[in-house]
């Protein structure tokens, strides 16, 4: 296995610091400011911040756009390995992701229209989503169900000659509150009787539609992460063409396998990207401010915590290109292992860092004068989005085990 960046990688690496370091992060604490003013206000008229819109067009301009996609037409080309360095450093600050059109849920979801949609769902959605045009929405989790056994959703998907008709409730939708929001993709029960694995499907639904109703937006440590939103959203009989259908009936897990390999791989590089922005904003306080007539980095066993940040962060970054390496040589399928390992490791090491940043900051860490605090939600919620920590460490025990069972 060769973890050195390609050429390629590194030179995207390179401008992407510039970007970030020229314009996104002079920026980001204006911006951050307007989002925490609308946390409290009336949903439905959150707005994103003017710059934002800007520094996306420049980022286009510039070639800096839908890095995440395996596509040479439609993206840059990146294998997942070459994407993740890239990933990290758009991890370092809250806005980032966006500005280069690499924001979850939307790249998950583009990767489902590009590798599973159809010509005519592509053209409709994928091209958009590409544009930076729309935002998307990812249905799965319920209110009603343990989500952390996806095979427990109870929303219903009824074949009705040449329309599907979906009802349920879902929650923690994220990006339901954006002002761009114009298409979720739907997750439910369409065919009871099958495996449990192939019980499910896939459906595309525009929110505009009629029985399409957002109950609320759902906060997080008391944020509502405006202007992206993580919604309650209930459907009650809603009617689509039978052509919004994704890949097939009873397709929902085979697609959710292809979804969610990658958007691992994202999500963890991001996670080491604003832990090692905490790592740095640590350092950096501890070391002017004076406790006791000593600098704060100095007490306490803060230096013996700085390295075990520095070895945590370093060891998850080794796991997670393993896993990405993985993905690209021998796919998913055997790459099982890696991704449940990181989704676990990733998150938490983002927590230990920002965690110990916060301490070093005081009050300051837990107040909005910092994205620490936003950064500590954003670890919580990773250890429970896309599965929770148990969920993945059975995964990974399951595969242990299994080895010695095939030797026995």
């Amino acid at each position: 296995m060769d973890f050195q960046l390609s050429e390629r990688s590194q030179a995207y690496l390179e401008r992407i610091k510039t970007f970030m370091a020229e314009k996104v992060l002079p920026v980001e604490a204006d911006i951050l400011t307007h989002n925490h003013q609308q946390n409290h206000g009336d949903w439905t008229r959150w707005r994103s911040h003017p710059a934002i819109e800007k520094l996306k067009q420049q980022a286009q301009a510039e070639g800096l756009w839908n890095l995440f996609l395996p596509d040479a037409e439609l993206g840059q080309g990146l294998t997942t390995l070459e994407y993740a360095p890239l990933a990290e450093e758009m991890g370092r600050s809250l806005i980032a992701s966006e500005i280069f059109n690499c924001n979850a849920p939307d790249t998950g979801n583009m990767e489902v229209l590009y590798h599973f949609g159809s010509n005519t769902q592509q053209e409709k959605w994928l091209k958009p989503l590409l544009a930076g045009e729309i935002r998307s929405v990812f249905c799965m989790t319920e209110p009603d169900v343990a989500s952390s056994d996806a095979t427990n959703m109870q929303a219903t998907i009824e074949d009705e000659g040449n329309e599907l008709v979906l009802n349920g409730k879902k929650w923690w939708s994220t990006g339901l509150g954006h002002p761009n929001a114009r298409v979720a993709i739907f997750m439910g029960l369409s065919n009871p009787e099958a495996d449990k694995h192939q019980r499910h499907s896939m459906v595309l639904v525009e929110l505009d539609r009629p029985g399409v109703e957002i109950q609320r937006m759902l906060s997080a440590y008391h944020e509502y992460d405006a202007p992206l939103g993580h919604g309650e959203v209930h459907f009650n009989n809603v009617r689509v063409p039978k052509g919004n259908l994704v890949m097939g009936l009873g397709k929902g897990f085979a697609i959710a396998q292809g979804r969610l390999g990658p958007g691992r791989i994202h999500h963890c590089m991001r996670a080491l990207g604003a832990a090692e922005r905490a790592l740095e904003l640590g350092i950096k306080r501890a070391s002017h401010r004076v406790a006791f007539g000593k600098p704060l980095i100095e007490l306490g066993g803060n230096r013996e915590r700085v390295a075990e940040v520095r070895m945590a962060i370093d060891q998850a970054r080794l796991l997670t290109f393993n896993a990405a390496w993985k993905i690209d040589n021998l796919g998913v399928k055997h790459a099982m292992t890696e991704i449940s390992a990181i989704k676990v490791i990733g998150p938490r090491v983002m927590e230990q860092a920002t965690d110990f940043a916060i301490q070093l900051h005081g009050g300051a860490g837990m107040s909005s004068d910092t994205p620490l605090a936003s950064m500590m939600a954003g670890a919580r919620a990773l250890r429970l989005a896309d599965g929770p920590d148990e969920v993945h460490q059975g995964m990974v025990a399951r595969l242990e085990l299994g080895k010695y069972k095939e030797r026995r």
